[in-house]
């Protein structure tokens, strides 16, 4: 512990971060970087790029395990769940709001036109998300294999289970090359297991309510964080990973369909133009999700569905921060981020293939043409410019109620 702050203090800081924190989770401890360490220096520069590591390594949104993490570390679990609602807040309320507008234009019949632009521009994200991961993680030809099997696993098997399953089996194949990594000396493992039980507690209670409920369309939102919960459990590297995971669970499993493909890009591009957490998004669907229910139920089901998302990361980073200097002298836990990552980068290059199949599908040449050139120009704007995110949606919609 750096210093003893007071939580109104800290707070303040955060609120600050939750509504200038464009860019995604790279961009945010920048910002992070900037303010909690440089300017009032309640951690050193190396205590958050360890907490940053640790986040990287867990599932769950990197950047919101980071500063819960700083929270915990300052003053306790208290100060780091007011940081995590704080820091989520105002990105989860206007993805609520967006979701209930949405549903609104549906029932008044409104026309979606106007988001036909930003919807190619949101799988240039997720390009880039593909782009940006694979430069850090595929480094050896057994990566590559990883990535690609994955990819196409993730492509021709349209359910749920298959991301679990691939993210597991990377992590194995590669754990076999521990000895490739140094040996570091042992350090005595005490573990603190309350938040790690929590976790698995939650994730036990919250499937067996899911499928109590599963014939009872009024228990809608226990399922919703049943899903959001299971998912938010398994994603390594952050939004853009969760996307795959999300699409096929809400657009493309055929129990669920809650969203139509135009309205899950749309959110999604959406998203990538606010600041905070880009996990928020899970509060669209959520609020989507509920539209047969009415304003009330949508907002619930918005609350249930970002809470889910947040709170597995939440809980595991509270565990690891006090177990990583013993785990991460095994060699083993080491070799297995390799596989995974890799696996998520094939994860994620799918989503993109995916969620731009829907939108050229029976479309004349020249549609195919310009959603083509507003997907890749949002690559390259995004990769090779500083133009803020937020800029580029802003000039989508824009086009979108002119042309």
């Amino acid at each position: 512990m750096t210093v003893r702050i007071r939580y109104i203090d800290f707070l303040k800081d955060v609120f600050l971060l939750s509504v200038s924190c464009f860019g995604g989770p790279q961009a945010h401890i920048a910002h992070f970087q900037k303010l909690l360490v440089e300017k009032r220096k309640y951690i050193s520069e190396e205590e958050l790029l360890e907490l940053n590591a640790i986040g990287q390594a867990l599932p769950g949104p990197t950047s919101t395990q980071t500063l819960t993490a700083i929270a915990y570390r300052l003053r306790g679990p208290n100060l780091a769940y007011l940081t995590l609602i704080l820091w989520m807040l105002p990105s989860v309320a206007i993805m609520t709001g967006l979701g209930i507008l949405m549903a609104s234009f549906e029932t008044k019949q409104v026309s979606l036109a106007f988001t036909r632009f930003i919807q190619p521009m949101a799988v240039g994200f997720i390009a880039y998300g593909a782009y940006s991961i694979g430069l850090k993680t595929i480094t050896r030809p057994r990566a590559f294999v990883l990535m690609v099997l994955a990819a196409v696993a993730s492509y021709f098997i349209k359910t749920p289970i298959i991301f679990p399953v691939l993210l597991i089996a990377a992590g194995c194949v590669t754990a076999f090359n521990y000895k490739a990594h140094p040996r570091e000396p042992k350090k005595k493992f005490d573990v603190a297991w309350s938040n790690f039980f929590l976790w698995v507690g939650v994730l036990i209670f919250a499937a067996l309510l899911g499928g109590l409920t599963k014939s009872r369309p009024e228990f809608l939102p226990i399922r919703l964080f049943e899903n959001f919960y299971r998912n938010g459990s398994l994603v390594f590297g952050g939004g853009q990973v969760l996307t795959p995971m999300l699409y096929t669970e809400f657009v493309q499993y055929a129990p669920k369909q809650y969203l139509t493909s135009e309205e899950f890009l749309s959110g999604y591009a959406v998203v990538q133009a606010l600041p905070g957490p880009v996990f928020s998004f899970a509060s669209f669907i959520g609020a989507l999700s509920m539209r047969d229910f009415g304003t009330g139920s949508e907002i619930f089901g918005a609350i249930m569905s970002a809470a889910g998302v947040f709170l597995p990361g939440t809980f595991l980073i509270f565990f690891m921060i006090r177990i990583w200097d013993s785990l991460k002298s095994f060699r083993a836990i080491r070799a297995s981020l390799e596989g995974i990552l890799a696996a998520n980068t094939g994860l994620v290059t799918t989503a993109a293939l995916l969620l731009f199949q829907p939108l050229v599908k029976g479309q004349p040449f020249q549609n195919i043409v310009l959603y083509s050139t507003f997907t890749i120009a949002t690559f390259g704007l995004i990769a090779f410019t500083k133009i803020p995110s937020w800029a580029i949606i802003a000039v989508g919609l824009i086009l979108g109620f002119l042309w």
